[in-house]
């Protein structure tokens, strides 16, 4: 099963391709961001959660994210799909481009980002988004008209608040590419439930730099 965390948006239009059916879960980690929606494309299951809640009520550092993949896992999901609205740090990265990150720089504080809080475990990083479902949607994506980036590093930072000049220009300097709020811990928790975990971010803008 393959499961698809986006916006509102995303899910009600991945919705309309087949009948649908709601899964109101709850886990050891609360209650997802919103009910999830199970329909069938082409054939294969898929799972469909609103990051930020229905009417989009959860800003980027409070939406349950342990709880969000803890309920997709107990649905059987094994590979998870993730779609966001960032902005670009690179002029080459236009908006309304899309981008497939391969890396991640990780600023979040606030966020709980383990399901081990209470025993030493330790993830391995080093390639935080799925190379195998990166090179699947590299794939897919080329058979479609708009300009695809099929590598970048993704800047994660709290929100709501965006960045201010010196920031944006910071993280240039680091090497970043896209920055957004929404792809930690995400990545990180499905490395721990074991599940692969790939990225489309949509450029929307050039951040402030």
């Amino acid at each position: 099963m393959i499961g698809i965390n986006g916006g509102t948006g995303l899910g009600d239009a991945l919705g309309t391709l087949g009948s649908s059916k709601s899964h109101d879960i709850d886990t050891p980690f609360g209650r997802p961001s919103a009910p999830i929606l199970t329909t069938e494309i082409n054939g294969i299951e898929v799972a469909l959660l609103s990051r930020h809640g229905e009417g989009h009520l959860h800003n980027p550092s409070n939406v349950p994210y342990r709880a969000n993949i803890f309920a997709l896992k107990d649905l059987g999901v094994t590979r998870i799909i993730a779609s966001g609205a960032c902005g670009s740090l690179r002029e080459e990265l236009a908006p309304r481009h899309l981008v497939l990150p391969d890396q991640v720089i990780d600023r979040t504080f606030r966020r709980p980002s383990t399901f081990f809080d209470d025993m030493a475990v330790h993830v391995e990083m080093a390639s935080p988004f799925c190379p195998a479902l990166r090179a699947a949607l590299a794939k897919s994506v080329r058979a479609i008209s708009c300009k695809v980036h099929e590598r970048g590093t993704y800047v994660c930072m709290e929100g709501p608040q965006f960045s201010s000049r010196a920031e944006s220009e910071m993280h240039r300097q680091w090497g970043g590419d896209l920055i957004g709020m929404t792809l930690m811990p995400e990545a990180k928790l499905a490395r721990e439930a074991e599940m692969c975990y790939a990225a489309v971010a949509l450029s929307t803008d050039y951040d402030c730099w």
